[in-house]
C-alpha cells in the first residue's frame, strides 16, 4: 500500500467507523454464536497473496460482525463503553500513526511528558495534595503502568 492508496483506503475507514456507530442500533447487542463459530468461515492458512480492500471489508461484516459485543450500541447495559468518542478515535488514529513506544524518556520525551502533565491534571481533579503532583520540579508525580492480569487470580 502507497500513500495515496493509504489516504483513499483511510478515508473508506473513517466512514465505515462513522457508519457504524451511526448505525450501531440496528446491529444485535451480544453475538448470537457458539464457540469456534469463526474458523470454518475464514481459509486455514494466510493467504499467500493480499486481498482487496473491499474484499477485507466485506469479512469484516461476514465474519468478524456476527461475533462481536457492540458495547456503545445504546441497548447495551452490561458494562460501559470506553474511549469510542470521535475524538478519542482521531486520537487512536494519530497514536497509531507516530507509533510512539513510550517505554522510558529517551524512548520518547514528549510521551513521558505529555502522561506526566496528564496524570497532573487527573490528580487536580480528584484534589491530590502537590505533593502527589510531578509538577514543574518533578516531585511526586507518576506514569500509568499496566499490570499483568495473570497477577489478580485467586489463590
Amino acid at each position: 500500500m502507497d500513500t495515496a492508496e493509504f489516504r483513499k483506503r483511510g478515508k473508506e475507514m473513517v466512514d465505515y467507523i462513522a457508519d457504524y456507530l451511526e448505525l450501531i442500533e440496528k446491529r444485535q447487542v451480544y453475538p448470537d454464536v457458539e464457540p469456534g463459530y469463526l474458523r470454518p468461515l475464514i481459509p486455514d492458512c494466510a493467504p499467500e497473496e493480499p486481498e482487496r480492500f473491499e474484499d477485507i471489508l466485506q469479512d469484516v461484516e461476514r465474519v468478524i460482525m456476527p461475533g462481536v459485543t457492540h458495547w456503545h450500541s445504546p441497548y447495551f447495559f452490561a458494562y460501559f463503553p470506553t474511549a469510542n468518542s470521535f475524538p478519542a478515535l482521531l486520537a487512536d488514529m494519530l497514536s497509531g500513526g507516530i507509533g510512539c513506544i513510550g517505554f522510558s524518556w529517551a524512548s520518547s520525551p514528549a510521551c513521558t511528558e505529555l502522561e506526566t502533565v496528564m496524570l497532573d491534571w487527573l490528580g487536580k481533579m480528584i484534589d491530590l495534595p502537590p505533593q502527589f503532583l510531578a509538577g514543574k520540579d518533578g516531585e511526586g508525580g507518576g506514569v500509568i503502568q499496566v499490570e499483568n492480569a495473570a497477577c489478580f487470580h485467586s489463590q
